[in-house]
């Protein structure tokens, strides 16, 4: 069995100002933006991220990470999914096509795909699902198997519902309220699958910390490997500020020990996070 490497094209960071090249609004507080950095494009890997900031405000001051949801290396640019929570985002949101961001990537360390004989099982939350579209494009191209799981409160966090057409992936949408969907949270619906005997998979997860940490329950209760791509707070991307640590304890190690997401992850083996 092999698994395809982690970062076997893995590529320093580029930092420099990025040129919108499209926006497109969706529904709510949800846009895609795509901007032109040939490095991002030629070189981020699922799971991997961007720090980017508009540079049409000066508040707030630092950057903020987005996942690397597309790229297109012919046209050098890649592809961000947003929701607007607050002034950084908001800002972004508001450029305009040809305006500037100052954009550094990219950064952490991305998914690990499944040996050849197991299924990737994407299990995301919310805007979680961005690194899943890459991921899946990228299993496709090796001839890989995936299943994706898209969970949200209600219909309306669940915009990219299409993002998985003719990549080959099959979806499960999943909502609290059950306005679309399996009604209940999305990782009941992964657990049905699993319960259905599908083979060897592996589970990936994105999205809110709850969540994730019902993955990990979910895989350790299957017996089956999971990674989990952490979220937290993160001022500068490269390792310097420590806001970003996270507890991880693996194999053989007596006490957790902190890694910064940014560098170190942002995805991690389920097993080895300390959950709260």
């Amino acid at each position: 069995m092999s698994t395809m490497p982690a970062s076997s094209t893995h590529r320093p960071p580029v930092n420099r100002d990025v040129p919108l090249v499209r926006r497109q609004a969706l529904e709510g507080p949800y846009v895609l933006l795509t901007f032109r950095h040939p490095e991002v494009a030629a070189g981020a890997r699922a799971g991997q991220f961007v720090m980017i900031k508009a540079n049409t405000v000066s508040d707030p001051i630092l950057r903020r990470p987005f996942s690397v949801m597309r790229v297109d290396p012919s046209e050098g640019a890649f592809t961000l999914f947003l929701k607007i929570v607050g002034p950084g985002s908001h800002a972004l949101a508001e450029l305009r096509t040809g305006e500037e961001a100052g954009c550094l990537g990219p950064l952490g360390q991305p998914f690990t795909a499944p040996p050849e004989d197991q299924e990737a099982v994407f299990v995301a939350g919310g805007y979680g699902i961005a690194p899943f579209v890459l991921f899946g494009e990228e299993l496709g191209r090796a001839g890989r198997r995936a299943r994706a799981f898209y969970g949200g409160r209600t219909a309306a966090d669940l915009q990219l519902c299409d993002a998985f057409d003719g990549l080959g992936v099959p979806l499960v949408c999943a909502t609290d309220d059950g306005s679309f969907g399996h009604r209940g949270r999305v990782t009941e619906a992964v657990a049905a699958h699993l319960d259905t005997r599908p083979g060897p998979v592996t589970l990936y997860g994105c999205g809110p910390d709850a969540m994730l940490h019902a993955v990990a329950r979910l895989a350790e209760r299957r017996g089956v490997p999971a990674q989990v791509s952490v979220d937290p707070w993160m001022g500068c991307g490269l390792g310097t500020c420590l806001g970003c640590v996270v507890p991880i304890r693996r194999p053989g190690e007596a006490r957790p020990k902190y890694h910064c997401a940014c560098t170190e992850g942002p995805v991690f083996d389920a097993r080895d996070v300390v959950w709260p």
